[in-house]
């Protein structure tokens, strides 16, 4: 991020040389008042961005962690009903298996 040129307290304290022909010093004054106001309200905006920002990428680190995680339990539970399914068709052909031969036995 760059570097702003003036801080509030600059603007605030900054003196001009009055000349003949030069800018009645109220208007000066007041002008540098209205920058001193919209300069400390856009650094105060972005303190409040910069917050923001930190807090959501806080924020995404955790929900980061948290799809690891549950992309690791969504493996392991699909590994498990793999097995599972796997054992039960095993038993569903032992059963036809036996069916069979009990069938031919008699």
């Amino acid at each position: 991020m760059e570097k702003l040129n003036l801080t509030p307290e600059e603007i605030l304290n900054k003196q001009f040389d009055v000349d003949f022909k030069g800018y009645t010093p109220s208007d000066v004054d007041a002008f540098l008042d209205l920058v001193l106001d919209d300069y400390q309200k856009m650094e105060d905006n972005v303190q409040e961005l910069l917050d923001l920002v930190a807090s959501l990428q806080d924020k995404i680190k955790a929900l980061n962690a948290e799809k690891v995680e549950l992309e690791g339990k969504s493996k392991a539970f699909d590994l498990s009903n793999t097995t599972s399914y796997s054992s039960l068709d095993i038993l569903k052909r032992i059963s036809r298996l036996e069916e069979q031969m009990y069938r031919n036995n008699k």
